[in-house]
């Protein structure tokens, strides 16, 4: 082989070794990547359920795994419906990926605690419900609450009124400019202290303060039948309507409407649907599972779906029960 050629072909062989590398290698950022969405019905067990007609109501979830180097630097080389996201969108800085797994798996049960009260309450079942503040499930490190108030504490006060519910926590602190204190009750073990925090301004809603924490309702729920639901491995608290929906069609039945029913949003103790992460992928998730229907938070959750629902009708909804009167609007399957 004469010079050049073995030149060429060295470069061709280095390149390859190049590409290689770079698809193999990992990148600092992760990738969010469509998950086929999968029926609750044979995941979640209640006492003196019915048999199950035909119809099923599906939970969606976001496979999440570290990008390749090669998928970082070039778009066309990731799967279809992926978004690239960094690192601190997963992991939080002062955090790991193990602790987020067990916040996420944590956020799961809470959230199918709640979505049992919130259905078997709909359905007249007498359920203990009591709010008891605002669990914090994650102290943005950096922000003002950070060496202040730690995940596992409630929030029970703002300036001397109290805090059931998370929405009791927004609205009180929206009543501050950004840069002006808090005055924050907060409760662990037992003993409530009284802690001041000052706000920032929140670079997604201009004008709306924030302290830095991410929360969820603390509660304490007694349920008057036994309601086991087991999804393995996944963590989060987006499948809450999903759980609640399927909950109500294991007992009353004709929920669904013989239709295939995916189903998204946080859902809170008083039965409102919160917004929820990763609407491009589930919603690509639910289509491609053959769903009739998508229910989602109404709000940017919605619009944003619908961008990438195609022939998938897509429902929002910003309650329980308005997701329960729109599925029933809906002309039965044949």
């Amino acid at each position: 082989m004469k010079k050049p050629l073995r030149l060429i072909a060295l470069g061709l062989a280095l390149a390859l070794i190049a590409v290689g590398a770079a698809w193999l290698y990992p990148a600092d950022s992760y990738l969010l990547l469509p998950d086929s969405a999968k029926p609750l019905a044979p995941l979640v067990k209640v006492q003196g359920e019915k048999p199950h007609p035909p119809g099923e109501i599906l939970y969606v979830d976001v496979i999440v795994r570290q990008a390749s180097v090669l998928e970082e630097l070039l778009s066309f080389t990731r799967p279809d419906g992926a978004d690239l996201v960094p690192k601190s969108a997963i992991v939080p800085p002062g955090s790991n990926y193990q602790e987020r797994r067990r916040q996420n798996l944590r956020q799961m049960d809470r959230s199918q605690k709640i979505a049992a009260a919130v259905a078997l309450r709909e359905l007249g079942y007498k359920v203990v419900a009591k709010p008891e503040g605002a669990l914090i499930v994650d102290v943005q490190p950096g922000s003002p609450a950070d060496g202040k108030i730690e995940a596992t504490e409630v929030i029970v006060g703002v300036d001397g009124k109290p805090v059931k519910t998370p929405q009791d926590l927004r609205r009180l602190i929206a009543k501050h400019k950004p840069g002006e204190t808090v005055r924050l009750s907060v409760r662990a073990g037992g003993a409530t202290r009284t802690v001041e925090v000052g706000t920032i301004e929140s670079p997604a809603d201009k004008g709306r303060p924030l302290i830095g924490v991410q929360v969820e309702q603390n509660a304490e729920i007694s349920l008057p039948i036994d309601v086991d639901i087991d999804l393995g491995g996944v963590g989060g608290p987006s499948a809450g309507l999903a759980f609640a929906l399927d909950i109500a069609e294991e007992l009353r039945g004709n929920v669904d409407r013989g239709l295939k029913v995916a189903a998204t949003g946080e859902i809170e103790l008083d039965g409102q649907v919160g917004a929820i992460g990763g609407v491009k992928q589930k919603v690509i998730g639910a289509r491609r599972s053959g769903a009739d229907v998508f229910l989602v938070p109404a709000g940017d959750n919605a619009a944003e779906a619908r961008r990438h629902a195609g022939d998938l009708r897509v429902i929002p909804v910003e309650s329980f029960r308005q997701a329960l009167r729109a599925l029933a609007t809906l002309p039965r399957k044949p």
